[in-house]
């Protein structure tokens, strides 16, 4: 009895997966044929919500009924949790490996123990950076790692260029953020500028300033200190500790 209930229950499984797959197949045949910008579909999933399906095309979600009739695009929210489902789904999928992160090509600033870290894409010309780094002064035990991100002007590339071939270009970046004072003409090698941006570019970071946490979760935009500490309290508690 014991080896047919066994059998019984991986038939019954295997016939689950092969239903999933066909609902997959459906959804993706119905929406590819009557909306041209969904024939490249990522991904098809289930969602906590009986009969909505997740549709996901690169880094954007969308829903969908089982048979694809009807679309949706905005948020989707668990009332009983409180939580944003959309919004955490995103935060995965945009989501980058901290230890990926080519730090070779960023500069260090520490303050306090620095024990906490973050990295930041930032342009020297972006008003929303020169808050936010105003705000990160108040800030306290972090290593934040700053990758110049010059991608509004082609004066954002000069200024990068002079923070970047600065002698001191933590002392060259905080007077152009938080003091307004331009940096010196300077010159040097900097193909690390580059490779921020192709990096940039193909984890689809199209805005500055861009935050990325220890534990990988991305935050784009100019979050204020408080915002700040709560996501470095939250990636601590996620990240695990190495003695």
């Amino acid at each position: 009895m014991k080896l047919i209930s066994t059998v019984l229950a991986g038939t019954a499984l295997a016939l689950l997966g092969l239903s999933a797959m066909a609902q997959e197949a459906a959804i993706r045949k119905a929406l590819a044929e009557r909306i041209p910008q969904m024939k490249q579909i990522d991904e098809v999933s289930p969602t906590a919500m009986q009969g909505l399906y997740e549709v996901r095309i690169g880094t954007d979600v969308f829903y969908t009924d089982a048979k694809g009739n009807y679309l949706i695009q905005g948020e989707l929210i668990d009332t009983k949790a409180r939580r944003n489902l959309t919004e955490d789904r995103i935060a995965k999928i945009t989501a980058v490996d901290f230890s990926a992160l080519p730090i070779k090509d960023a500069f260090t600033i520490v303050r306090g123990d620095g024990k906490r870290k973050v990295a930041v894409f930032e342009d020297p010309n972006c008003g929303y950076c020169k808050r936010f780094e105003r705000d990160m002064q108040k800030v306290d035990n972090v290593t934040v790692y700053l990758f110049l991100y010059p991608i509004l002007s082609p004066d954002s590339a000069e200024k990068s260029r002079n923070i970047w071939c600065a002698k001191d270009k933590v002392a060259a970046w905080q007077d152009m953020m938080v003091r307004d004072r331009n940096p010196a003409s300077a010159s040097c090698d900097t193909t690390a500028l580059q490779r921020n941006l192709a990096f940039g570019k193909k984890h689809k970071i199209t805005g500055t300033p861009t935050l990325i946490f220890a534990d990988g979760i991305r935050v784009p935009g100019a979050i204020g200190a408080p915002d700040v500490e709560k996501r470095l309290a939250e990636a601590a508690a996620e990240t695990p500790t190495t003695n």
